[in-house]
């Protein structure tokens, strides 16, 4: 469908400046229902060579694989890695589908065969252009262009469904375009002895707090009542409203005048404490428990000023002379910077021993893990925030 439909009109669109000249445009009217069946129908299979047996606990892991750049060594570190190789459950972010960059690999699906487990991949981007701007000049074209989140699991999937969200700014006003929006992919794990829905979640980047904040509701308004649930992946909690350009420099401004130790400290590393506490708050309402599940304090990403992708990718939206303030705001804490972006929040879960894995290096993310106790199972009623 991708291939005989929609393809053919991609270069033509491309040439669109904004999402509402899109939207506007006749070849793109005629197209958008093809277009959102694509970016709404996950894919699923399922390469298990045995049922898994039941266990007294589960270990998931969330990770932001970066597209699968490096997928080699990530399938080698999900095979021989001392904690990956024990995970029944994987939630990934930045899964690709046949796009340049990562070797025009369906990635979900590879992953899956290769280690022998089920999988759900749901697009969440056609993409138009080959990426951001280090990703721009890898050889060769797209062969499918799509983007997106996957659950895999050692235990049978169920009910998967797809989760679309708000954008949270224009995905044709930049150099990388894209059709289709973030979308959190859900899916039914069928434990032996815990039924647990699973949600792989990636909230936008350049986007507001408030925006992440409503597309964290949009999740949770979208999940059943009762019942287990466990949401996992990159929730780009940088503390930052990176809505615009502007508003992402006066942040930082403002972040300078509190004292870049105090903020790193108090703030990138916590940013439920303030910055990013609606989001927190809105799933403690709804009986989601994340100060359990996961290393508070502990960071998952860093900036480093000497990391040349780092900065191209960045370059994409902020002005060259931002770099020489930044530099000079981390003169003090050796060039990076960390923060706490990769999350889980459970409900109805015991949830034990989290961990974030910081020595892969396969990623510009770090890995998280967590271990779910069966005999704690407490079934939750969950109303609606007024």
């Amino acid at each position: 469908m991708l291939a005989e439909q929609i393809a053919p009109h991609l270069p033509e669109l491309a040439r669109c400046r904004s999402a509402e000249e899109l939207k506007a445009h006749p070849v793109y009217r005629s197209i958008h229902p093809l277009v959102e069946q694509l970016l709404r129908t996950p894919e699923t299979g399922d390469f298990r060579r045995a049922p898994a047996p039941a266990r007294p606990r589960y270990r998931v892991v969330a990770w932001n694989i970066e597209r699968g750049l490096r997928f080699e060594e990530q399938l080698e570190a999900f095979r021989s890695h001392e904690y990956l190789k024990t995970a029944d459950v994987l939630l990934l972010s930045e899964t690709d589908l046949g796009m340049a960059r990562s070797g025009n690999r369906a990635v979900a699906r590879t992953l899956a065969e290769q280690l022998g487990f089920c999988y759900a991949f749901v697009p969440s981007y056609l993409n138009l252009t080959k990426g951001s701007a280090p990703e721009r000049a890898v050889e060769g074209e797209n062969q499918v262009g799509l983007h997106g989140n996957a659950v895999l699991s050692r235990y049978p999937l169920g009910a998967v469904r797809a989760i679309p969200l708000a954008n949270g700014n224009d995905k044709f006003a930049s150099r990388e375009k894209r059709l289709g929006s973030q979308t959190a992919l859900a899916a039914a794990i069928d434990f032996p002895n815990l039924p647990l829905t699973a949600v792989a979640v990636h909230l936008d980047a350049h986007s507001s707090q408030r925006h992440r904040r409503d597309q964290m509701l949009e999740i949770l308004n979208a999940l059943e009542s009762a019942g287990p649930v466990l949401l996992g992946g990159d929730w780009n909690t940088t503390t930052y409203d990176s809505s615009r350009a502007r508003w992402a420099i006066l942040g930082f401004w403002l972040r300078v005048m509190m004292g870049v130790g105090y903020v790193i400290r108090n703030h990138y590393l916590y940013p439920h404490r303030l910055f990013e506490k609606e989001l927190f708050a809105r799933l403690e309402a709804r009986g989601f428990d994340y100060r359990s599940s996961n290393r508070l304090g502990e960071r998952t990403i860093s900036y480093d000023i000497a990391d040349r992708r780092a900065n191209q990718s960045l370059g994409d939206w902020v002005p060259s002379w931002c770099f020489p303030f930044i530099r000079w705001s981390l003169r003090n804490h050796g060039g990076k910077c960390p923060f706490k972006i990769d999350w889980f929040a459970a409900r109805g879960l015991r949830c034990a021993d989290p961990v974030v894995i910081h020595d892969l290096g396969l990623s510009d993310h770090d890995a998280i893990g967590v271990d779910l106790v069966t005999q704690a199972f407490l079934p939750v009623e969950i109303g609606q925030t007024p």
